[in-house]
């Protein structure tokens, strides 16, 4: 009987790691194609103070992308979130966009722990054997640990935001119903909905009654792994709970349509987003 108990114990394991890799997989999927089609935004330094950091957590450090004015300050914060690709170049360049606009932006590298996701070309194994073992309790203590380093380098502790892509835009959800000193939070394509498993054991629709933030959602009518029924979902439990939240559909575009690295890229939802973000932000006091 313990054999079967535990066959059954790592054939659910194995479901569940299933149900999220296909999930992802199909949002991800634009990855595989040639970068020629895409139309990649490059944000110079000039003016800026940016590069690798290392933020003190819980058993040590965790290695972080930063970006900010040269001079002045303090700046407000943003905390921006990766897609289950990692803090590569997109995200770098997201973070020296906001510096240039005099936030600082940090993008911690949340999979550190678990593995190297950079090194990785198999998005099965970037999902199976990285991003799927990360916990969201481990994501918010590290999401906390960027902001309070980000204060004392510079910072506003008072004028807190977040902004987050794919797999990033659900922890943006989950960091908006956790951390009650955020102004705003703006989510890209992040999942409302999934199925619960011991490392994420809710989703943002489930943490509705706790969102602690206002919320901009921004997601595409065509994208394949987020059905345009859970942002609807998502829109009237938000409005039910009386919790102020905008959610965005693109009708005609994919997932990852602000990843101007990929050809899921769409020009003018990812122009009309990036506004959007910007007067959020204004509107709630991150700005």
């Amino acid at each position: 009987m313990q054999a079967d108990s535990s066959n059954s114990l790592q054939a659910n394991e194995l479901t569940r790691r299933e149900f999220v890799a296909t999930a992802l997989v199909a949002g991800a999927a634009a990855l595989a194609v040639s970068a020629a089609s895409a139309q990649t935004i490059t944000t110079d330094s000039t003016g800026l103070e940016a590069g690798d950091v290392k933020i003190p957590v819980s058993g040590g450090e965790l290695p972080a992308y930063r970006a900010k004015p040269k001079t002045g300050g303090p700046f407000p914060i943003v905390l921006v979130v990766e897609e289950i690709f990692g803090v590569q170049d997109n995200i770098k360049d997201i973070c020296r966009r906001f510096a240039k606009l005099g936030y600082i932006a940090v993008a911690p590298e949340l999979f550190s722990r678990q593995g190297d996701v950079t090194k990785l070309t198999d998005i099965k194994d970037i999902i199976s054997n990285v991003v799927s073992r990360v916990p969201d309790a481990q994501v918010m203590s590290d999401l906390d640990a960027a902001a309070a380093w980000a204060a004392k380098n510079s910072g506003n502790a008072g004028k807190l935001g977040i902004t987050g892509f794919c797999w990033g835009g659900r922890i943006t959800w989950l960091y908006a119903a956790h951390n009650p000193d955020l102004k705003a939070g703006v989510a890209w394509y992040g999942a409302p909905t999934g199925r619960a498993s011991d490392l994420q054991p809710k989703h943002p629709i489930d943490l509705v009654p706790a969102m602690k933030a206002p919320v901009l959602g921004l997601y595409g009518g065509k994208d394949q792994s987020i059905p345009v029924n859970t942002v609807d979902q998502m829109r009237e439990a938000m409005k039910a709970a009386n919790k102020p939240a905008e959610l965005i559909i693109y009708p005609e575009a994919p997932h990852g349509f602000f990843a101007d690295y990929r050809p899921s890229y769409r020009k003018d939802s990812a122009e009309d987003g990036w506004k959007r973000l910007l007067d959020w932000f204004k509107k709630y006091g991150v700005a």
